[in-house]
């Protein structure tokens, strides 16, 4: 029984009926009733197994298979009618071609099997700002994470109205999980999401990176806003003002830390706060005062277990202590709670490790095992963080002051500077990269460029999105958020981490907000605007952030930017423009700029 009059949604319904063939056909409404008789029967068919219900209440926990653990790159495409559409940071296959590959592994794939059919909203249900995707699934796994991380059932349609064809059509699944047929396609052209062959989260909860930001991105350069891949976060003052900020930093750089920060003692005296809005995906489009307007359009969060503790991130933490959904950790027996490598010290002797075998957690983890797989994951609603900002289902987003981007960068990139303006802060998007660390690749120190921190997720051509980066500040003029850079990560020649990092991160967020207020004043460099001597306040680490350290942290090296610059020119060239990225000349305009500064 469909659960709207709108005629395109129940006519792409009945098409995805008939290519699939389902047993039979649930709508899903929202309604407890229906979700709570969904997790009965995911728990007796052993999809899900229930946790302790007094120490975890309404917690689940959910095993993949081992070859389904992570999202796909090399399997996850952009189909649109021309290849330079897509560009040179995407797989590419013309759409013809990709539904005539698909569309016989989908004929009867849920023969025997129920789909469900969910409505949702990302973003909060009436904002402007809103938009409506439907997902038909034959995964319970899929609708019971899709209830966390969105505004999932009937009322999702009221954004939709009666008529619109404006939702983004979502086809998934998991049919035998066989890594060989597992694709995950965007036609942004078609406003659709194909994805098969898999039921893991990133690959199967089509409203997380494939819509709000693959599908998103291209929407956003259409109808004027903007997809990022970025935390919001509001810092509240002493005198009760609140300022927001938004940040993207790849994978490994302290993104959710930092959405979730908790203020240092002396901050917190005075009376700050900080508010997480979202730690993952922002939306943003200019209000009706000319000023830039955000919010998270995601419900929840789906986070990496391994390494969340109670030091690294209370607020994560305690995000997961009721109605969560766990994926691939560890499972203590003795209680039915849950572990993971950083969690504690003390791995649960009587344990079930991530793939089902029974083990001793201790002598396990002491052989070098992973009780948890490392990229295991919480789906935890966003309700439940202790430092939820107060504006998180406020319609209209919060008013954006500055964007910040930041990478792992052991020497070259200073704590924090400013873009002299916009088009320079979006040429440090264009920029941002980091190290690799030895346990990614065997390689250390290798630089790898993630604009944006975007680059598996623009659902585009990469030149395209820089060019409508610089149209977006254009529009925006003097109301445009200003652009920074963070580093958190420049070591001694000892190889230490010069900065403290956590949650001393807010001293450099308090100098950022003054700038945006411009209650402070900076030294200009070569490569942009930063802190003057004794404007960071470091007020209870001196004795860790020394005027000799901070020199250091600050430090604009001639020769390290001078190379920066050269690899910089390299990337444009070599990686995206021999590669059919349509580069902006003012990019260019900016790297000869701060190559002639670097030459004074």
């Amino acid at each position: 029984m469909s659960l709207t009059q709108n005629p395109n949604v129940n006519k792409w319904v009945d098409e995805m009926i008939a290519l699939t063939k389902p047993e039979k056909v649930v709508w899903i409404d929202g309604s407890e009733e229906q979700l709570a008789a969904l997790k009965a029967e995911a728990i007796a068919t052993g999809e899900m197994i229930e946790l302790n219900q007094e120490k975890l209440p309404g917690c689940l926990y959910h095993r993949t298979q081992p070859n389904d653990v992570a999202r796909v790159e090399d399997r996850t495409f952009i189909c649109t009618k021309k290849k330079e559409d897509a560009g040179p940071t995407n797989n590419w296959m013309d759409p013809q071609e990709m539904y005539a590959k698909l569309t016989p592994m989908y004929d009867g794939v849920m023969k025997g099997r129920t789909m469900y059919v969910i409505p949702y909203s990302m973003g909060p249900i009436g904002s402007p700002l809103a938009k409506v995707g439907v997902e038909v699934t034959d995964s319970i796994y899929v609708v019971l994470n899709m209830d966390i991380m969105t505004r999932m059932g009937k009322a999702a349609f009221e954004n939709l109205g009666d008529t619109s064809d404006d939702f983004v059509r979502c086809l998934h699944s998991k049919a035998d999980v066989d890594p060989e047929g597992r694709y995950i396609v965007q036609f942004p052209e078609d406003n659709a999401i194909w994805s098969i062959n898999s039921a893991y989260g990133g690959n199967v909860l089509l409203g997380k990176k494939c819509f709000a930001l693959r599908i998103a991105s291209y929407q956003g350069k259409n109808e004027g806003w903007m997809a990022e891949h970025m935390l919001i976060l509001g810092v509240k003052k002493p005198n009760g003002e609140v300022k927001y900020i938004t940040a993207a930093f790849p994978s490994a750089c302290g993104k959710t830390n930092l959405a979730m920060l908790i203020p240092p003692e002396g901050y917190k005296k005075d009376g700050y706060e900080v508010f997480t809005v979202g730690d993952d995906i922002a939306w943003m489009k200019q209000g009706e005062d000319g000023r830039l307007y955000a919010i998270n359009p995601e419900n929840g969060f789906f986070g990496v277990a391994p390494g969340t503790n109670a030091k690294s991130n209370y607020n994560a933490l305690a995000s997961t202590m009721k109605n969560t959904i766990f994926t691939n950790v560890a499972i203590n027996n003795d209680d039915m709670t849950v572990w993971w490598e950083g969690l504690d010290k003390n791995p649960p002797e009587n344990a079930t490790e991530w793939k089902g075998a029974k083990v001793n957690g201790k002598e396990f983890t002491a052989s070098g095992e992973k009780l948890a797989h490392p990229n295991s994951r919480f789906t935890a609603p966003a309700i439940n963080c202790p430092c939820i900002s107060p504006e998180f289902n406020n319609p209209a987003g919060v008013p954006i002051s500055a964007i910040i981007f930041g990478g792992r960068r052991a020497s070259t990139t200073p704590l924090v500077y400013q873009s002299f303006d916009w088009t320079h802060g979006t040429y440090i998007g264009s920029a941002v990269s980091s190290e690799t660390t030895a346990a990614a690749t065997g390689a250390v120190g290798v630089l790898r460029h993630d604009p944006m921190a975007m680059k598996p997720f623009i659902g585009y051509n990469v030149g395209d999105y820089w060019q409508h980066w610089l149209d977006m500040g254009a529009k925006l003029g003097e109301n445009a958020p200003k652009i920074f850079n963070v580093n958190w990560f420049k070591k001694d020649e000892d190889g230490n981490f010069l900065w403290p990092g956590f949650g001393d991160n807010m001293r450099v967020l308090d100098w950022i907000i003054k700038r945006c207020e411009d209650e402070v004043d900076a030294d200009e460099t070569a490569i942009g605007y930063i802190p003057k001597k004794g404007d960071i306040n470091v007020e209870g680490i001196e004795d860790e952030v020394t005027p000799e350290i901070m020199d250091k942290l600050l430090d604009v090296d001639k020769d390290l930017w001078t190379k920066e610059i050269a690899e910089m020119r390299r990337y444009y060239n070599d990686d995206i423009a021999a590669n059919g990225g349509k580069i902006p000349a003012e990019l260019y305009e900016v790297l000869d700029k701060i190559e002639a500064n670097l030459a004074k």
